[in-house]
């Protein structure tokens, strides 16, 4: 559903510019697999940096475990 709302929309834009043809095609491909590289790059490097900042900022790390008092 992505890449098809992403494709529709790059046509969308490479049409109003008056873009014809096979030029069409071409401005239609270039949009929509570039915006689909760049986001296939910046989604794992988000998720990457979001855990850093998780891990470094929680008070408790994740690998220490409280010790019940009995």
């Amino acid at each position: 559903m992505l890449v098809i709302g992403i494709s529709l929309f790059s046509l969308g834009i490479a049409h109003g510019g008056g873009i014809r043809g096979v030029g069409l095609l071409g401005m239609w491909f270039f949009y929509t697999f570039g915006i689909v590289v760049v986001l296939a790059q910046v989604i794992p490097a988000a998720i990457v940096l979001f855990s850093f900042i998780a891990k470094h900022s929680s008070p408790m790390r994740r690998e220490e475990k409280p010790v019940p008092v009995t």
